[in-house]
């Protein structure tokens, strides 16, 4: 599909007798922002990794802008990029050496131009020169987000962006994203805890449980189908296996 940015046919990834991933299917559209909700092991690090290619799965297929990530995952990664606070860079590299080290990585032309431009729109300036290990969670987050545009990704797999971040900074980095999304078009799959992040940002969420995915739609119609008054309250119900619906 080319108008698909992913699409996941029965995903699976099993680990012995333990099945992380359970026939996983979906299709999440170019330029659109989809959540990809659970609670802890509910398998959303395990997708994501499949996705990007760390992971090979032990069933089903994955496609990413086109291309098949069994066979032709490197064309697909050039055109992508992830973001995690739990990802740390090298703490020894400054800001703007680990920037450049992804740049290379990426074949990124003109690239002392390009973290130059995401130093001045991520308010990076002050710190390019500050070793990577000596920067605030803040700091931080603004630094992965830097790294994961350097190559101007299609595609944008986003992994707790604005975890333990102060409600100000989170603010700012959720307006940045959804203002990067609008003008340049890419897809963003985001795995959140915070429910009032997915509700703002988010067209569509799907909802996974013990490897499955067990409900999905926008977040009013999940909201309503339930029953409840906002995205966390479906999120308990699904938790807890509270599954009578509006």
């Amino acid at each position: 599909m080319q108008s698909a940015a992913i699409r996941a046919e029965g995903l699976t990834k099993r680990y012995g007798e333990t099945t992380a991933v359970d026939s996983l299917s979906f299709t999440l559209p170019r330029g659109a922002t989809w959540g990809l909700l659970g609670g802890n092991g509910a398998g959303k690090t395990t997708t994501i990794a499949m996705l990007l290619g760390l992971l090979v799965p032990s069933a089903g297929r994955v496609s990413v802008l086109g291309h098949d990530m069994a066979r032709d995952r490197f064309a697909a990664l050039a055109r992508m990029n992830f973001s995690s606070p739990y990802v740390a860079l090298p703490h020894r590299l400054t800001v703007a050496e680990n920037l450049r080290v992804y740049a290379h990585l990426y074949g990124v032309r003109g690239s002392e131009a390009r973290i130059a431009e995401l130093a001045r729109a991520l308010q990076l300036e002050e710190i390019l020169d500050r070793p990577a290990g000596q920067l605030s969670a803040g700091q931080k987050t603004r630094v992965a987000l830097a790294k994961a545009l350097v190559n101007r990704p299609e595609l944008l797999l986003l992994d707790e962006p604005t975890a333990s971040l102060d409600p100000d900074t989170g603010d700012w980095v959720r307006s940045w994203l959804e203002n990067y999304r609008a003008e340049s078009g890419c897809a963003i799959l985001l795995a959140s805890h915070n429910m009032a992040e997915v509700e703002r940002l988010c067209g569509h969420v799907l909802m996974m449980k013990r490897g499955r995915l067990v409900d999905q739609g926008s977040p009013d119609e999940l909201v309503s189908r339930f029953g409840r008054d906002n995205l966390e309250d479906v999120f308990l119900d699904i938790a807890r296996d509270r599954r009578v619906e509006a």
